[in-house]
């Protein structure tokens, strides 16, 4: 399915400014229109500014949206991903080694301020504006967060209009967290001073459906779940795992999630099993490449070249891969 957008880059493209914690926009040179748009299979990936492709969307024509978007906002701005691609530190913290392990750079969201958190809210307030706008009535919004920060995010997306469903549960081993006091680590062994993470929220919200649900499911197509079979609802704790070392070969993107995680909720998301699957945040295209695998139809918008570019060579890889069974948690 295309989707109608009115002209975003015809001669200028939009960039988000959260500087002074507001939410506008600031022109920025365009990139050349032979290499903004990337098909493969169901997926169409754009390069452009999520917010104004967003703004140029024709209404009602989303069905889902499952994104995993900067959860700080300003760990993927320009000079933060500098230093994170030439291994300079600033937000994303520096890999070390932890039992010979070599760690993965992640962010690091409790040096977030005041202003920050403003920024964070100005970010979701237009993000939900713009998203209850291009989805149809029923469409399930499934949004990634982290512990530190998913209360803001919850509550935004709420005053934007779209109802709050709940959160899934992703259930797997980081080495975020557990650490001993930073300079002091013989002094306080026995402190840690944040709990090992073991587990990821990813939020889930809807559109008002019109009606009863199950007018609103003949009518849109949307207002529920996918189950996975007849007799097992979708659940809302999934067990993971990190990106194997496989997939990460494919996609060296820093956030990257696992196919045999992303399969189950984009799966979940359309409950017929129709309709377009949105990723305003793609990064690497995982989410298309999981949206391909199942044969449903996805768009994705990723504004930073360098991930754009990985993207249009990770998608027909990862959708290739073939993921062992998936499975959540059984009762007891």
């Amino acid at each position: 399915m295309e989707i109608t957008t009115r002209s975003v880059a015809a001669s200028h493209q939009y960039e988000l400014n959260l500087s002074d914690g507001s939410a506008h926009y600031r022109t920025v040179s365009p990139p050349e229109a032979d290499s903004t748009i990337f098909r493969h299979g169901r997926a169409t990936l754009h390069l452009a500014d999520p917010f104004a492709w967003l703004n140029a969307c024709e209404p009602r024509s989303i069905q889902a949206v499952v994104t995993d978007p900067p959860f700080g906002v300003h760990e993927f701005k320009a000079f933060e991903m500098h230093k994170l691609r030439h291994g300079i530190g600033g937000v994303w913290r520096s890999p070390t080694h932890l039992n010979g392990h070599r760690r993965a750079a992640v962010p690091r969201f409790t040096v977030m301020t005041a202003s920050d958190h403003q920024a964070l809210q100005a970010f979701y307030e237009e993000f939900g504006r713009l998203v209850a706008r291009i989805v149809v009535p029923g469409a399930n919004i499934i949004v990634a967060a982290h512990p530190l920060l998913f209360h803001i995010v919850a509550c935004t997306l709420v005053r934007s209009g779209l109802e709050n469903r709940g959160s899934i549960m992703r259930q797997v081993t980081t080495l975020r967290g557990g650490d001993r006091p930073k300079g002091a680590e013989r002094e306080f062994c026995d402190v840690s001073v944040m709990p090992r993470a073991n587990w990821e929220p990813w939020l889930i919200f809807r559109a008002p459906p019109e009606g009863r649900v199950q007018d609103n499911l003949r009518h849109w197509g949307t207002g529920g779940f996918r189950r996975e079979s007849a007799a097992r609802p979708f659940n809302d704790l999934i067990q993971s795992s990190p990106a194997s070392p496989f997939e990460k070969a494919l996609a060296p993107h820093p956030c990257l999630k696992p196919q045999a995680f992303l399969r189950q909720i984009v799966k979940a998301v359309l409950p017929l099993g129709t309709g377009v699957v949105l990723d305003p945040f793609a990064g690497s295209g995982s989410m298309l490449a999981a949206a391909n695998a199942l044969g449903y139809a996805s768009v994705g918008i990723e504004h930073d070249p360098v991930y754009f570019k990985l993207a249009r060579a990770a998608i027909p890889e990862l959708q290739n891969i073939e993921c062992g069974k998936t499975t959540t948690p059984s009762k007891r």
